[in-house]
């Protein structure tokens, strides 16, 4: 184990990207990949969704996980049908994610017969067979589950939910199911729209930005380069997180802006200085967020009484908000005591913090998965509208709400329809351009459908991406419901956990990667994508496919509803599949906001889909912001027990791992690790570097991991942090956020004890 990191980024972010890039790709491969990267008309990034600059871009629109993430899918590596032949699927499903990806990019459709032992290939032609032979002999369509990952481009998510709904079904989980659908729950309830309130402008010239949950250094790296131009502007930023991460106390740019050559470049690098971020960090205890913001609006509500002046927007909240008499009744309910016992901070923390938001003319408030993924997450993203509410920081310059959505195109799947339940303007406008009748019953979200498979009320499972075992809560639990299953199928570019802990059967369908060039129907295609802040735009594949047999996600789509559907429907198919203007034709006449979608799409830089709050427009049923109460609960832990949160290591990409180490937190070697308060070690008996094994108990029922190393580190007392998949099998199936239904994997109950104590 080596010294945490005080800072993010800087000269080793830059040796480790053309490390990663050159020796997956080759230097002159992997330098012509990064120089499109998040380029007009370039590829757009496979790793997280933060929003492209609107006006010129610099030669280096990309971070250090960016890079990774994109030479990770550009590897030279094939895993071929001899690969196949020489392991078992039961050999696969011991290994674990790590050595599965690293094995290189799949080439050739793959086909575990029931009762064999190896995937053998298998042509297109019967591919579409069999997977129509198990669709058609289900009960009914809700036997199936269809899920989808962020990767999936908005042309393949469109016709994607097109199928599945012309199926019969509305089973359409996705991976925002297990992050940011407590965001898009609270925010519509809130505000009536389920996105982000801001463009990067706002950030830029934000006077105070308030980060919560939310670990920018690892999981959104290029929002550090706007931070900092925040901070030079005279920006100030309050860090509330259990843990001091790297990318919320400084940033050293590794891409300096002002520069005539590559040895000016290198010099500006050399003599830059770390910016320092948070003007002031809050410890807060894990799940305490809440009590956080009630404290902060509280200590608001008082300062208001003392002030000769407003500190709130009263003209604001009287013309454009409901609710805040009764909220502010409830505000004056709530002790100090339950305040500050349950957000481990103290009086003077959360004061300090209250002067800061009063003094701040604009505010942005920024979280992720810190926040939704636990118990209350509704009720506290409704405090943090709650909070922007009393002082009308949302739809004005440099204030407003952001959700950082964590991978590439999660925000566009659900623009698109990737949804259990369907937008009543979008199903009007879906049913009057296709002549069909969208089913009536809301489908399966992530945790629904891993517990009807479980039962044995979902018979066949297709993933367009994503690695959905290792992402998922409670691993034995999903790994019984997947072998559940009759048939699963999944579509990706390399090897995960999913595509070998299988049903009876299984498919593995290989297809192009966002870097390849697309030349379905004859012709060079390209898909599209949205970000964060709701800006859509092209992204165009340069590299030869590194298979022949290589086929868009796009076109297994349209063959997949050719084979299964038949003539039952009125969709042209094939026509779509080998002309994409076509689909985004569909897309201008059914997406709300998409109007004229060939066109705007192809503009340089792309076109920004509505957003009505930005303009203080609320589409609630009352046309105003509601200020809602939500009630703290006391999280109640036993003396030997701990708050766990899951995280992510900086050299990994949600499931996808690329080293054991994680740079910014000085770890090295191993993942299996506790990340533990020193006073909590010494009052549990522990020391750093002893092997412990990990329990939690969630309605009687304990799940436990071990062969985990304690390691001393500055997180909040009486919590603990670990990574993530490593973590996942002690979150409980049952354990979910209120109303969102996302996995707890920021709120977990443990107990931690040495492996002597086993016996």
């Amino acid at each position: 184990m080596s010294k945490r990191k005080q800072y993010a980024a800087g000269l080793q972010a830059i040796f480790s990207t053309f490390k990663e890039t050159t020796l997956k790709t080759g230097l002159l491969r992997g330098t012509r990949l990064l120089l499109n990267l998040n380029q007009k008309d370039g590829i757009d990034c496979n790793a997280c969704a933060w929003t492209d600059p609107e006006g010129d871009r610099t030669f280096a629109e990309f971070c250090e996980n960016g890079a990774k993430a994109i030479a990770d899918e550009a590897v030279r590596r094939k895993v071929d049908e001899s690969f196949f032949s020489r392991y078992s699927v039961e050999e696969l499903a011991e290994k674990d994610d790590k050595w599965l990806n690293s094995q290189g990019r799949l080439t050739k459709p793959m086909f575990l017969a029931e009762g064999e032992s190896h995937y053998k290939p298998i042509s297109w032609e019967t591919v579409f067979r069999i997977i129509a032979d198990e669709l058609n002999q289900l009960a009914t369509p809700d036997e199936a589950v269809f899920y989808t990952s962020g990767r999936t481009s908005n042309e393949a998510a469109f016709l994607y939910q097109l199928f599945v709904r012309q199926f019969g079904t509305n089973n359409l989980p996705d991976c925002s199911n297990m992050c940011h659908e407590s965001s898009s729950v609270a925010l519509t309830e809130s505000i009536g729209f389920g996105k982000a309130t801001i463009r990067l402008e706002d950030i830029e010239n934000a006077e105070l930005i308030i980060i919560m949950g939310q670990n920018p250094g690892t999981n959104a790296p290029r929002m550090m380069t706007h931070l900092k131009r925040a901070k030079e502007s005279g920006g100030k930023i309050i860090a509330v997180n259990p843990l001091p991460e790297a990318g919320l106390m400084g940033f050293i740019d590794p891409n300096p802006q002002h520069y005539a050559s590559f040895k000016t470049y290198a010099l500006t690098l050399l003599r830059s200085k770390v910016t320092k971020f948070a003007d002031l960090y809050l410890p807060v205890r894990i799940g305490g967020d809440m009590a956080f913001l009630k404290g902060l609006m509280k200590a608001l509500l008082e300062m208001e009484k003392k002030s000769p002046t407003p500190i709130l927007d009263h003209d604001f909240i009287n013309e454009k908000t409901e609710g805040f008499q009764d909220f502010v009744a409830h505000l004056e309910s709530v002790s100090w005591e339950d305040i500050l016992s349950s957000s481990g901070l103290s009086l003077e923390q959360i004061q300090q913090a209250a002067r800061m938001y009063a003094e701040a003319r604009s505010v942005v408030t920024c979280w992720a998965m810190g926040i939704t993924q636990h118990k209350q997450a509704v009720g506290t993203i409704q405090d943090i509208v709650n909070l922007h509410l009393l002082r009308g920081n949302i739809g004005k310059p440099g204030a407003g709400l952001c959700p950082v959505r964590g991978h590439s195109n999660v925000q566009g799947d659900r623009t698109m329809g990737i949804w259990t339940k369907i937008n009543p303007i979008f199903r009007q406008r879906l049913e009057r351009e296709f002549h069909f009748k969208v089913p009536d019953r809301p489908g399966y979200t992530t945790v629904e459908a891993i517990r009807a498979m479980y039962e044995g009320r979902v018979k066949v499972f297709f993933a367009l991406g994503g690695n959905f075992l290792s992402a998922a809560p409670d691993t034995k639990y999903t790994e019984k419901a997947l072998r559940n299953c009759n048939l699963t199928v999944q579509v990706i570019t390399k090897l995960n956990r999913t595509a070998v802990v299988t049903g009876k059967k299984a498919l593995i369908l290989p297809c192009l990667g966002r870097t390849e060039k697309d030349l379905t129907g004859g012709k060079e295609q390209f898909v599209s994508t949205e970000s964060t802040m709701l800006n859509v735009q092209m992204s165009k594949g340069i590299l030869e496919p590194i298979s022949e047999d290589l086929r868009s996600e796009v076109w297994i789509i349209g063959k997949m509803a050719q084979a299964v559907l038949k003539n039952k429907v009125t969709v042209d198919w094939e026509r779509m599949i080998n002309d994409y203007d076509l689909i985004r034709e569909a897309i201008s006449k059914v997406v709300p906001g998409c109007e004229n979608y060939n066109h705007r799409v192809r503009q340089k830089g792309g076109f920004y889909l509505p957003n009505p709050p930005r303009e203080r427009i609320f589409l609630t049923d009352s046309g105003r912001a509601k200020f809602i109460v939500n009630y703290i609960e006391p999280i109640k832990c036993e003396k030997d027990e701990l708050l766990l949160t899951t995280i992510r290591a900086h050299d990994q990409f949600n499931t996808t791992i690329y080293s054991e180490s994680d740079r910014y937190r000085g770890i090295s070697g191993s993942r299996r690790v506790i990340f533990m308060n020193p006073k909590d070690i010494e009052r549990l008996g522990l020391k750093e570097g002893s092997k412990v094994k990990i329990t939690s108990t969630f309605n009687g029922e304990e799940r436990s991991v071990e062969g985990f190393r304690v390691v001393k580190y500055p997180i909040a007392e009486r919590c603990a942090a670990m990574y993530f998949p490593e973590a996942n099998p002690l979150i409980s199936i049952e354990s979910v956020a209120e109303k969102s239904l996302c996995p707890t994997s920021k709120l977990v109950k443990v107990k931690v004890t040495t492996c002597q104590d086993l016996s």
